[in-house]
């Protein structure tokens, strides 16, 4: 530690005035936060293995060099086995999807929308990471590789396989591992696989973009590799509406930086890869949990074998001996006692919003005395019926009011009725019922083209006002939710008033 906080003083001339060590993740690297006494910080990382660490420093000076987001170096040690690097700080993707995780893969939309952003990105990294990369650098290994695919296979073998005492043939078995690693490798690709790609080295800052960490086992290989590894995460159970929509997501990114294959191709590729990850992560699963004895991967194991048990029901692939094993192996009692509703085929009731595709202006704009004023602000208000509507304070006649009593009320449910509609629990209750979310797509058509048509004419105040029984659920959801779909869609200010529960919010403007 006096080693870091000497290379501190000599990047910043000042000994910290705070050190707080983070919390320990799965490697031996350990982590600090270093706090100047303008309150300025900066994360100290101090690593075991010099390898490891110079992949690191070289990757992320290459990728900063490509303006990709990631971390920025600010100081290295002579020996790298200490490094200085920009704070991106404590909010992970991992942490920021949590309840959605927790509640078996019903992600609310703020949490898929972190999601989407996230997948989004990921193709920049592999694809604009591997210009100009010299993968030589690469720890422990340049390439995913034959060799490489079967350490993983037999890792699965020998540390998951035969801990669960299931007869096997092991020439067959091993003959059908040499096709699948030759398959696996069939086809060249000059990307950066990750490798490591998970929600927990996702970093998010105030607005919700993502940059990317512990990079630092990544070598060039298929990309593939890393959607599946992200997708097919045991412990996220994302509903299958989800993940399919994560991998049209991640597909069309991908367009936008390389030549890509068919998508009846790439589905087929991409589902060697999640059935390899599968076989990998048990592996990992069985170390931990049947050798290590660590409660946390022993319970992962029924969600992985939950993922194997899908993929094989839907996809044929021509391993006859390995498909008729790993058909045995998810038959086994120990593994039978799962929740299967966090990945049934047709998901959860969780609907995304449509987002309504505006139509071409509307002819040449139109004039008047009121014109041209703006710029548009809007006001959002959240009400009960039995206090009355808001007042209008612009003398503009109130704008729109809509009646949100004909959705489903969590108010009638006592764990909801000390919340209200900016709560995660009511939040989730109402996205999952999905009433008040065909509710509002009627909303956002309405107030896109309205709003749209202010901007135009320079028109300076629209109203919009949500009203239920008691303006704290449903009402406060639906005003929120518009208040920020205008403000993303439009970028102007959205002031908010939820009135029964004394909130106030103001979304500033963009432009």
């Amino acid at each position: 530690m006096h080693q870091l906080v000497e290379l501190y003083k000599k990047w910043s001339g000042a000994e910290p005035s705070m050190m707080e060590q983070l919390p320990v993740a799965g490697s031996n690297r350990v982590y600090y936060r270093l706090t100047a006494q303008d309150g300025s910080t900066v994360v100290g990382v101090i690593g075991t293995s010099r390898d490891e660490n110079h992949a690191f420093v070289y990757l992320c000076r290459h990728f900063t060099k490509r303006q990709l987001p990631v971390p920025r170096l600010l100081a290295v040690s002579e020996d790298e086995l200490r490094y200085l690097e920009t704070d991106l700080g404590s909010t992970s993707l991992f942490d920021a999807i949590r309840g959605g995780r927790e509640a078996g893969g019903r992600y609310t939309l703020k949490e898929q929308d972190l999601l989407k952003r996230t997948i989004r990105q990921l193709p920049n990294i592999q694809i604009r990471g591997a210009r100009e990369l010299d993968f030589s650098h690469c720890y422990p290994q340049a390439e995913f590789d034959v060799n490489s695919v079967l350490f993983d296979l037999n890792y699965f073998k020998y540390c998951f396989l035969k801990a669960t005492e299931l007869d096997f043939h092991e020439m067959k078995l091993e003959a059908d591992f040499r096709l699948l690693a030759k398959d696996l490798t069939a086809e060249k690709c000059e990307a950066f696989l990750y490798r490591d790609f998970q929600a927990r080295n996702v970093m998010l800052d105030a607005q919700g973009n993502p940059y990317f960490i512990d990079f630092q086992g990544g070598r060039k290989g298929p990309y593939y590799y890393d959607l599946a590894s992200f997708l097919w995460q045991a412990s996220a159970r994302y509903p299958y509406k989800l993940r399919r929509e994560l991998v049209y997501e991640y597909y069309h990114a991908l367009k936008q930086f390389t030549e890509v294959p068919t998508p009846h191709h790439f589905v087929e590729r991409l589902s060697l890869f999640v059935l390899f990850r599968i076989l990998q992560v048990l592996g990992a699963y069985g170390f931990r949990g049947y050798f290590e004895r660590k409660q946390h991967f022993i319970t992962s194991i029924p969600p992985a074998i939950q993922n194997l048990r899908e993929l094989l029901a839907v996809t044929n692939f021509h391993y006859p001996y390995l498909m008729s094993l790993l058909r045995q192996l998810t038959e086994l009692p120990q593994f039978q006692q799962i929740e299967t509703t966090a990945s049934r085929s047709d998901g959860y009731k969780t609907t995304d919003r449509n987002p309504y595709t505006p139509h071409p202006q509307d002819g040449p704009p139109t004039f008047s005395k009121y014109d041209a004023q703006g710029p548009l602000v809007v006001k959002v208000f959240s009400f009960s019926y039995r206090k009355g509507i808001p007042e209008d304070e612009s003398g503009n006649g109130g704008g729109y009011v809509f009646d949100c009593r004909s959705t489903h009320n969590p108010g009638r449910y006592e764990p909801y009725k000390q919340l209200t509609g900016l709560d995660e629990p009511v939040i989730r209750f109402l996205e999952d019922d999905g009433e008040i979310l065909t509710f509002l797509d009627s909303v956002y058509k309405l107030a896109d083209a309205h709003v749209r048509r202010y901007i135009q004419r320079g028109f300076t105040s629209l109203m919009f006002s949500f009203g239920c029984t008691g303006g704290q659920h449903r009402s406060v959801y639906s005003a929120q939710h518009l208040a920020e779909h205008i403000h993303d869609k439009f970028g102007i200010e959205v002031q908010i008033c939820h009135r029964e529960q004394n909130i106030t919010q103001t979304l500033h403007s963009t432009l």
